[in-house]
């Protein structure tokens, strides 16, 4: 039984320094081995100058084949969009929404920039710009039609519609219409609500030329590789969430398909589907193009350039007869992750939200944590309500575990004792523990199992409050002023320092010495990643560790075994 209770203790360090390692491996460019979820940032990929110019002529030449299958384009690396001539000198029209600043390129109507008026960057000086297309950094939405020379998102375009949403006004509708292209005109329309995040987008293509045609519209979303909260150390990013496009469909659910695995061409999710979206994703925000249910599409990832990809999705129109017009309507969000709100746009749109591997858990954990709010209308607060209501809920199954380790406390003496005894004779000193262990019907295990089924309901609150938007800005009292950010002071890391001491206080001392001194040096390096965690993460586990303290000592008196500081002794 020591023999398991020494195992039991190592088990749970190499999580630790698993984890650690997993980090390691993200802050240095590569995948994580053993949590994928937890997401890498990707450096800008080298290639050979002949094999970008070759990717390109590969993809021009796919593309511009009349009915050839875009899915097998996209597999191949190929664009599906046909490379046309330099499009005229373009302009930037921007509109504003109460929530947006949105910045149209006329050449396309694609949306080049996107301003969340409401959202502060992290140094609190300037709003969070999601879309971007700016030098080192590009993240744009694309819409077009493909299968003939039809216009596309490189397509001069003129604009009409307001720049401001009047006070009073619901709706702010911005239009932009191609010339005849190909014997074809399309016209694409743009329509944010007040409070709204999201836009429906109406492609009205009509055919002005004497035969039949049957376009595709294609809608991607196109970024670089980048991930922008990367660089420094380990320390100063220790909270990596996954980057990158995502694929929903009702067949095979949420996929994330990695940048490396686009370079590799080894990208595997659902190509085709009559329902879902595909989306973009980083930390707090995310962007998606978003069909109606029923609409057929194929989906598609692919390399567009050195260190450039695209996800996105095609829909093929009916045959339109020669003066006759047909319309596809798209939803395109880009905005903050809040559940509540993402919930209402389309199902499972709320998936975006990276809760790592304990997505089941997670969710209802996150309903009760908003729930709470509601009421207390402070998300510190709110975190420490949800954690007593989790302690509570798993209160008798825990003292199952501090009853075990009382009864191992109160025979401490005794077997520091036989184990003094019997130092030179292993095997027996072995049995004599065996022996006393079934006369006090103590389980050595009994203390380690409890705490073991409650791990995945607390690592799926962590991945709540790591992804959850609503801690960023968010203030709990005096000097935490943002959930999101580390405590400025270090204020809240020492206490939980000094929770995790003192709760290592508490407990038995093993009989190994080896045993001993791990109990003590693994809690200290565990609290030494808190000084560069969020707020919100660490106030979490103090609140957990205050009230393991309080009910292991609870449970300590009622059977008689008065608490102690069982301190170390490091010889």
């Amino acid at each position: 039984m020591n023999d398991i209770r020494r195992t039991i203790l190592w088990v749970i360090f190499g999580f630790s320094m698993v984890l650690l390692w997993d980090q390691w491996q993200v802050h240095n460019g590569n995948k994580a081995t053993f949590f994928p979820s937890m997401g890498k940032p990707i450096a800008a990929a080298s290639a050979p100058a002949g094999a970008a110019s070759g990717s390109s002529a590969a993809t021009a030449s796919a593309s511009s084949v009349p009915g050839a299958s875009p899915v097998a384009a996209a597999a191949a690396g190929a664009t599906p969009v046909p490379v046309a001539a330099p499009a005229p000198a373009a302009q930037k029209v921007t509109v504003t929404t109460d929530l947006m600043r949105i910045t149209f390129d006329t050449a396309g109507g694609s949306i080049v920039r996107e301003e969340l008026i409401h959202q502060l960057s992290d140094d609190k000086k300037s709003n969070v710009v999601l879309l971007n297309d700016a030098p080192g950094h590009r993240y744009v939405a694309e819409t077009g039609l493909i299968d003939g020379n039809f216009p596309n998102h490189t397509t001069a375009m003129t604009f009409t519609g307001d720049l401001e949403m009047k006070a009073g006004a619901n709706e702010l509708v911005a239009r932009f219409e191609s010339p005849v292209q190909g014997g074809v005109k399309l016209v694409k329309t743009y329509t944010f609500r007040r409070g709204h995040y999201e836009a429906v987008v109406r492609h009205e293509v009509t055919n002005v030329g004497t035969t039949p045609v049957t376009p595709r519209v294609y809608m991607q979303i196109v970024r670089d590789g980048s991930k922008l909260e990367a660089g420094g150390s380990f320390f100063s990013n220790p909270t990596s969430t996954y980057t990158g496009p995502a694929i929903f469909t009702e067949e095979k659910k949420y996929q994330k398909v990695e940048f490396a695995d686009i370079e590799k061409n080894k990208a595997d999710y659902a190509k085709e589907s009559a329902s879902g979206y595909v989306a973009m994703v980083q930390h707090y925000f995310a962007s998606a193009w978003i069909l109606p249910a029923g609409v057929k599409r194929e989906n598609f990832v692919r390399k567009i350039d050195t260190n450039m990809y695209s996800v996105g999705v095609m829909s093929q129109l009916p045959a339109i007869a020669p003066g006759a017009t047909q319309t596809l309507d798209a939803t395109f969000f880009a905005g903050p992750q809040e559940e509540t709100k993402l919930e209402k746009i389309t199902p499972d749109l709320e998936r975006v939200k990276d809760y790592g591997m304990f997505h089941i858990i997670a969710k209802p954990l996150y309903w009760l944590l908003a729930t709470l709010h509601g009421y207390l209308g402070n998300w510190g607060w709110s975190i420490m309500a949800l954690v007593l209501l989790i302690k509570i809920a798993f209160y008798w199954l825990q003292a199952k575990g501090y009853q075990s380790m009382a009864k191992m406390k109160a025979i401490n003496p005794r077997i520091m004792a036989m184990r003094e005894r019997y130092k030179d004779k292993p095997q027996e000193m072995q049995q004599e523990m065996m022996k006393i262990y079934r006369e006090e019907k103590v389980n050595p295990m009994g203390g380690c199992l409890p705490i073991m089924v409650q791990i995945p309901v607390f690592i799926a609150l962590y991945w709540v409050l790591l992804s959850s938007v609503e801690m960023r800005g968010a203030p709990w009292v005096g000097w935490i002023h943002d959930l999101s950010a580390p405590d400025p002071f270090f204020i809240l890391p020492l206490v939980m320092t000094l929770t995790t001491l003192l709760q290592t206080a508490l407990n038995p001392t093993p009989p190994d010495p080896m045993q001993a001194k791990m109990m003590w040096l693994m809690p200290l390096a565990f609290s030494v990643m808190f000084f560069f965690f969020p707020s919100g993460l660490v106030l979490y586990w103090i609140t957990n560790n205050v009230l393991s303290i309080a009910q292991q000592w609870l449970i300590n008196t009622r059977m008689g075994v008065p608490p102690e500081f069982n301190l170390p002794k490091f010889r």
